[in-house]
């Protein structure tokens, strides 16, 4: 099957389901479910509708019982509606990407208060030690003394410099 029309139908199952929980699912079990993402096997036969609910674990977990009670019906009107000679079986998977993305966002500003709070104590703050810590060569008074072993080797040979 060609990648391009398996996106297409993908978005297409996703959209139709999508309505049907807006419109013809009447489950009180059913939270506020927003279908994010659907994902379908190359040769059509599986389709995994991945969704959130906003709420807490136990209106999730109530949400999922709806959705696969539900499951024989809306994949009755995928079939109806895209007109597959074989309509794929529907897995419901909770996503767990919003939830993931809300954890790191947390995160982030968590590290922003705190370089904000280490920006206030280094205001005043100075380096302990020397302005300049790196360590430079003594300057000597006679200047380079590259030749002065040089010389001292000759003198014992009792050679001259000079």
């Amino acid at each position: 099957m060609d990648a391009a029309r398996a996106r297409k139908i993908a978005d297409r199952i996703q959209q139709i389901v999508a309505e049907m929980l807006e419109r013809r699912i009447k489950d009180p079990r059913l939270g506020f479910v927003t279908v994010t993402d659907t994902r379908i096997t190359n040769d059509l036969g599986e389709a995994t509708v991945f969704y959130t609910v906003f709420g807490s674990e136990a209106e999730r977990a109530d949400s999922a019982v709806a959705l696969e009670s539900a499951k024989g019906l809306i994949r009755s009107e995928v079939g109806r509606q895209t007109g597959l000679r074989h309509t794929p079986t529907l897995t419901f998977t909770h996503d767990p990407l919003p939830d993931t993305a809300r954890h790191l966002e947390d995160l982030l500003a968590e590290a922003k208060a705190r370089d904000v709070e280490i920006a206030k104590r280094a205001e005043g703050a100075s380096h302990a030690g020397d302005a300049d810590p790196y360590r430079k060569p003594e300057d000597r008074e006679d200047g380079d003394d590259s030749g002065d072993e040089e010389d001292e080797s000759s003198e014992r040979a009792g050679h001259s410099a000079t």
